[in-house]
Protein backbone atom coordinates (compact mmCIF):
# COMPACT_ATOMS: atom_id res chain seq x y z
CA UNK A 1 0.00 0.00 0.00
CA UNK A 2 1.31 3.40 -1.23
CA UNK A 3 1.81 6.50 1.88
CA UNK A 4 0.45 9.64 1.63
CA UNK A 5 1.14 13.46 1.03
CA UNK A 6 -0.34 16.53 2.01
CA UNK A 7 -2.34 18.07 -0.08
CA UNK A 8 -2.63 22.28 0.03
CA UNK A 9 -5.96 24.05 -0.77
CA UNK A 10 -5.66 27.48 1.07
CA UNK A 11 -4.00 28.86 3.78
CA UNK A 12 -6.18 30.70 6.43
CA UNK A 13 -6.36 32.27 9.96
CA UNK A 14 -6.04 29.38 12.78
CA UNK A 15 -9.17 29.63 14.22
CA UNK A 16 -10.75 26.84 17.14
CA UNK A 17 -14.02 26.29 15.18
CA UNK A 18 -12.71 25.57 11.41
CA UNK A 19 -11.54 21.75 12.39
CA UNK A 20 -15.02 21.44 13.09
CA UNK A 21 -16.52 23.91 9.95
CA UNK A 22 -14.24 21.46 7.35
CA UNK A 23 -15.14 18.18 8.77
CA UNK A 24 -17.62 17.74 6.11
CA UNK A 25 -15.47 18.30 3.08
CA UNK A 26 -14.28 16.13 0.58
CA UNK A 27 -11.22 16.91 -1.21
CA UNK A 28 -9.08 15.71 -3.91
CA UNK A 29 -9.44 11.45 -4.50
CA UNK A 30 -12.86 12.38 -2.46
CA UNK A 31 -10.46 12.46 0.76
CA UNK A 32 -11.93 14.08 4.49
CA UNK A 33 -10.62 17.56 4.49
CA UNK A 34 -8.95 18.76 7.64
CA UNK A 35 -6.83 21.26 9.05
CA UNK A 36 -2.83 21.69 10.17
CA UNK A 37 -1.94 24.74 12.50
CA UNK A 38 1.11 26.63 12.49
CA UNK A 39 1.07 29.45 14.95
CA UNK A 40 -1.63 31.94 14.30
CA UNK A 41 -2.71 30.63 10.79
CA UNK A 42 -3.35 27.23 9.48
CA UNK A 43 -3.57 24.93 6.28
CA UNK A 44 -6.62 22.96 4.70
CA UNK A 45 -5.02 19.96 3.28
CA UNK A 46 -6.66 16.58 2.66
CA UNK A 47 -4.52 13.52 2.71
CA UNK A 48 -3.70 11.72 -0.71
CA UNK A 49 -2.04 8.80 -2.45
CA UNK A 50 1.85 9.40 -3.31
CA UNK A 51 1.88 7.67 -6.04
CA UNK A 52 -0.30 9.89 -8.00
CA UNK A 53 1.16 12.85 -6.84
CA UNK A 54 5.46 12.61 -7.32
CA UNK A 55 6.84 14.24 -9.97
CA UNK A 56 6.53 11.50 -12.43
CA UNK A 57 2.58 10.70 -11.79
CA UNK A 58 2.11 14.36 -11.90
CA UNK A 59 3.72 14.65 -15.15
CA UNK A 60 1.74 11.82 -16.34
CA UNK A 61 -1.23 13.13 -15.40
CA UNK A 62 -1.07 16.44 -16.81
CA UNK A 63 -1.48 15.11 -20.07
CA UNK A 64 -5.17 14.01 -19.28
CA UNK A 65 -7.84 16.47 -19.23
CA UNK A 66 -10.68 14.31 -17.60
CA UNK A 67 -7.66 13.87 -14.70
CA UNK A 68 -7.11 17.66 -14.34
CA UNK A 69 -10.63 18.70 -14.67
CA UNK A 70 -11.50 16.48 -11.72
CA UNK A 71 -8.54 17.43 -9.58
CA UNK A 72 -9.56 21.41 -10.22
CA UNK A 73 -13.39 21.23 -9.71
CA UNK A 74 -12.47 19.38 -5.85
CA UNK A 75 -9.75 22.20 -5.24
CA UNK A 76 -11.60 25.01 -6.05
CA UNK A 77 -14.84 23.42 -4.33
CA UNK A 78 -12.97 23.24 -1.10
CA UNK A 79 -11.67 26.73 -1.60
CA UNK A 80 -14.97 28.08 -2.03
CA UNK A 81 -16.51 26.23 0.69
CA UNK A 82 -13.68 27.13 3.27
CA UNK A 83 -14.07 31.14 1.92
CA UNK A 84 -17.80 31.01 2.91
CA UNK A 85 -16.71 30.36 6.62
CA UNK A 86 -13.49 32.60 6.61
CA UNK A 87 -10.87 34.46 4.49
CA UNK A 88 -8.53 32.37 2.63
CA UNK A 89 -5.48 32.59 0.57
CA UNK A 90 -6.22 30.00 -1.94
CA UNK A 91 -2.65 27.93 -2.89
CA UNK A 92 -2.02 26.57 -6.52
CA UNK A 93 -3.26 23.34 -8.25
CA UNK A 94 -1.46 19.88 -6.77
CA UNK A 95 0.48 22.43 -4.00
CA UNK A 96 2.10 19.17 -2.06
CA UNK A 97 3.66 18.61 0.93
CA UNK A 98 5.30 15.06 2.14
CA UNK A 99 3.88 15.75 5.64
CA UNK A 100 2.08 17.28 8.25
CA UNK A 101 5.59 18.47 9.75
CA UNK A 102 6.78 19.90 6.26
CA UNK A 103 3.14 22.31 6.23
CA UNK A 104 3.48 23.67 9.73
CA UNK A 105 7.21 24.73 8.74
CA UNK A 106 5.71 26.03 5.28
CA UNK A 107 3.28 28.27 7.70
CA UNK A 108 5.71 29.18 10.39
CA UNK A 109 8.40 30.31 6.90
CA UNK A 110 5.55 32.64 5.93
CA UNK A 111 3.52 33.40 8.71
CA UNK A 112 4.74 37.22 8.65
CA UNK A 113 3.26 37.37 4.51
CA UNK A 114 -0.02 35.42 5.08
CA UNK A 115 -0.93 36.88 8.62
CA UNK A 116 -1.46 40.21 6.47
CA UNK A 117 -2.97 39.29 3.71
CA UNK A 118 -5.46 37.57 5.19
CA UNK A 119 -6.38 40.21 7.25
CA UNK A 120 -6.71 42.35 4.43
CA UNK A 121 -8.72 39.64 2.35
CA UNK A 122 -11.21 39.32 5.09
CA UNK A 123 -14.53 40.24 4.22
CA UNK A 124 -13.70 40.53 0.84
CA UNK A 125 -14.55 38.54 -2.70
CA UNK A 126 -13.13 38.52 -6.10
CA UNK A 127 -15.34 39.79 -8.83
CA UNK A 128 -13.83 39.11 -12.75
CA UNK A 129 -14.97 41.55 -15.79
CA UNK A 130 -14.07 40.44 -19.08
CA UNK A 131 -15.06 43.45 -21.73
CA UNK A 132 -15.48 42.31 -25.41
CA UNK A 133 -15.27 44.01 -28.60
CA UNK A 134 -18.26 43.64 -30.48
CA UNK A 135 -17.06 44.83 -34.44
CA UNK A 136 -20.15 46.43 -35.97
CA UNK A 137 -21.52 45.25 -38.87
CA UNK A 138 -19.87 47.46 -42.14
CA UNK A 139 -22.51 48.79 -44.15
CA UNK A 140 -20.57 49.16 -47.90
CA UNK A 141 -19.34 52.79 -48.66
CA UNK A 142 -21.57 54.86 -51.48
CA UNK A 143 -21.18 53.38 -54.83
CA UNK A 144 -19.52 50.33 -53.91
CA UNK A 145 -19.95 47.32 -56.87
CA UNK A 146 -21.50 43.90 -55.23
CA UNK A 147 -20.80 40.61 -56.97
CA UNK A 148 -23.59 41.14 -60.13
CA UNK A 149 -21.23 44.34 -60.87
CA UNK A 150 -24.35 46.93 -60.10
CA UNK A 151 -23.45 49.87 -57.76
CA UNK A 152 -25.47 49.99 -54.16
CA UNK A 153 -29.11 50.30 -55.32
CA UNK A 154 -29.34 48.79 -58.17
CA UNK A 155 -27.51 51.81 -60.40
CA UNK A 156 -25.16 51.01 -63.10
CA UNK A 157 -21.75 50.77 -61.71
CA UNK A 158 -19.64 53.79 -62.30
CA UNK A 159 -17.75 53.37 -65.33
CA UNK A 160 -14.70 54.78 -64.04
CA UNK A 161 -14.68 52.64 -60.77
CA UNK A 162 -13.42 48.91 -61.56
CA UNK A 163 -14.57 45.75 -59.96
CA UNK A 164 -11.00 45.85 -58.50
CA UNK A 165 -10.88 49.29 -57.22
CA UNK A 166 -14.49 49.20 -55.65
CA UNK A 167 -13.38 46.18 -54.13
CA UNK A 168 -10.33 47.61 -52.31
CA UNK A 169 -12.13 50.84 -51.39
CA UNK A 170 -15.12 48.72 -49.91
CA UNK A 171 -12.16 47.23 -47.75
CA UNK A 172 -10.46 50.74 -46.92
CA UNK A 173 -14.08 51.46 -45.94
CA UNK A 174 -14.48 48.01 -43.60
CA UNK A 175 -11.02 48.99 -42.04
CA UNK A 176 -11.36 52.58 -41.56
CA UNK A 177 -15.10 51.17 -39.63
CA UNK A 178 -13.78 48.37 -37.69
CA UNK A 179 -10.15 50.76 -36.25
CA UNK A 180 -12.74 53.59 -35.13
CA UNK A 181 -15.31 51.16 -33.70
CA UNK A 182 -12.24 49.37 -31.86
CA UNK A 183 -10.90 52.58 -30.51
CA UNK A 184 -14.52 53.37 -28.94
CA UNK A 185 -14.28 50.12 -27.55
CA UNK A 186 -11.50 50.45 -25.75
CA UNK A 187 -12.31 53.82 -24.56
CA UNK A 188 -15.46 51.88 -23.37
CA UNK A 189 -13.83 49.10 -21.68
CA UNK A 190 -11.35 51.94 -19.72
CA UNK A 191 -14.89 53.50 -18.40
CA UNK A 192 -15.95 49.90 -17.32
CA UNK A 193 -12.63 49.92 -15.75
CA UNK A 194 -12.82 52.99 -13.83
CA UNK A 195 -16.64 52.42 -13.12
CA UNK A 196 -15.59 48.29 -11.51
CA UNK A 197 -12.40 50.22 -9.60
CA UNK A 198 -14.79 52.91 -7.62
CA UNK A 199 -16.48 49.96 -5.80
CA UNK A 200 -12.46 47.65 -4.96
CA UNK A 201 -9.90 47.98 -3.26
CA UNK A 202 -7.70 46.22 -5.26
CA UNK A 203 -7.63 45.18 -8.76
CA UNK A 204 -5.24 42.88 -10.96
CA UNK A 205 -5.03 42.62 -14.90
CA UNK A 206 -5.19 39.37 -16.50
CA UNK A 207 -3.87 38.28 -20.23
CA UNK A 208 -6.87 38.76 -22.65
CA UNK A 209 -8.05 35.24 -23.83
CA UNK A 210 -6.93 34.40 -26.77
CA UNK A 211 -6.20 31.17 -28.84
CA UNK A 212 -7.88 27.74 -26.93
CA UNK A 213 -8.80 29.84 -24.32
CA UNK A 214 -11.05 32.58 -26.03
CA UNK A 215 -15.00 31.97 -25.89
CA UNK A 216 -17.15 32.87 -28.04
CA UNK A 217 -17.12 35.09 -31.71
CA UNK A 218 -15.70 38.31 -30.31
CA UNK A 219 -12.42 39.52 -29.40
CA UNK A 220 -11.90 39.65 -25.54
CA UNK A 221 -10.16 43.40 -24.59
CA UNK A 222 -10.27 43.18 -21.12
CA UNK A 223 -9.77 40.43 -18.41
CA UNK A 224 -9.48 42.20 -14.95
CA UNK A 225 -10.35 40.84 -11.37
CA UNK A 226 -11.17 42.97 -8.23
CA UNK A 227 -11.18 42.86 -4.83
CA UNK A 228 -14.60 43.96 -3.65
CA UNK A 229 -16.38 44.00 -0.24
CA UNK A 230 -18.49 41.45 0.18
CA UNK A 231 -21.50 43.82 1.09
CA UNK A 232 -20.52 45.95 -1.84
CA UNK A 233 -21.19 43.24 -4.77
CA UNK A 234 -24.53 44.54 -5.94
CA UNK A 235 -22.96 48.06 -6.08
CA UNK A 236 -19.87 46.57 -8.25
CA UNK A 237 -22.36 44.92 -10.77
CA UNK A 238 -24.61 47.93 -11.06
CA UNK A 239 -21.45 50.21 -11.85
CA UNK A 240 -20.09 48.21 -14.08
CA UNK A 241 -23.44 47.18 -16.13
CA UNK A 242 -24.13 50.90 -16.33
CA UNK A 243 -21.03 51.58 -17.34
CA UNK A 244 -21.15 48.56 -20.36
CA UNK A 245 -24.62 49.84 -20.92
CA UNK A 246 -25.28 51.79 -24.46
CA UNK A 247 -22.07 51.19 -25.94
CA UNK A 248 -23.08 48.83 -29.01
CA UNK A 249 -19.25 48.40 -29.50
CA UNK A 250 -18.62 46.05 -26.14
CA UNK A 251 -20.13 43.28 -24.16
CA UNK A 252 -19.77 43.02 -20.48
CA UNK A 253 -18.79 39.83 -18.50
CA UNK A 254 -19.41 39.85 -14.94
CA UNK A 255 -18.52 36.79 -12.96
CA UNK A 256 -18.48 35.69 -9.03
CA UNK A 257 -18.63 36.36 -6.31
CA UNK A 258 -15.21 34.09 -5.89
CA UNK A 259 -12.86 33.01 -3.34
CA UNK A 260 -9.82 35.67 -3.95
CA UNK A 261 -7.44 33.36 -5.86
CA UNK A 262 -6.35 36.86 -8.01
CA UNK A 263 -5.42 38.12 -4.87
CA UNK A 264 -3.33 35.22 -2.83
CA UNK A 265 -0.38 37.02 -3.34
CA UNK A 266 1.44 35.31 -0.50
CA UNK A 267 2.72 31.52 -1.66
CA UNK A 268 4.37 28.96 0.52
CA UNK A 269 7.98 30.07 1.50
CA UNK A 270 9.50 26.75 2.36
CA UNK A 271 10.52 24.04 0.07
CA UNK A 272 11.45 21.45 3.27
CA UNK A 273 8.67 19.69 3.10
CA UNK A 274 8.21 19.75 -0.25
CA UNK A 275 7.34 15.99 -2.03
CA UNK A 276 9.95 15.43 -4.22
CA UNK A 277 9.66 17.70 -7.52
CA UNK A 278 7.20 19.78 -5.77
CA UNK A 279 9.54 22.90 -5.44
CA UNK A 280 9.38 25.70 -3.98
CA UNK A 281 5.68 26.03 -4.20
CA UNK A 282 4.39 23.00 -5.22
CA UNK A 283 3.47 22.10 -8.37
CA UNK A 284 1.37 24.23 -10.62
CA UNK A 285 -1.34 21.99 -13.03
CA UNK A 286 -3.65 24.12 -14.92
CA UNK A 287 -6.83 22.85 -16.61
CA UNK A 288 -6.85 25.79 -18.88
Amino acid sequence: MSGTVRYLYGVVPALPELSDDVADLRGVDDAPVRVVTGGEVAAVVSDVPSDDFDEAALAAHLEHLDWLEAVARAHHGVVDAVAARTAVLPLRLATIYRDDAGVRAMLTAGREEFAPRLARLAGHVEWGVKVFFVPPAADPPAGAVPGDGRAEGGAPPDPELSPGRAYLRTRRHERHARDSAYGTAMAAAERIHEAALSCAVEHTRHRVQQGPLAQGPFENIANDAYLVPADGSDAFRAAVEEAAAGTGVVHAEVTGPWAPYSFAAAEPADPAGTADGAGETGREATAG
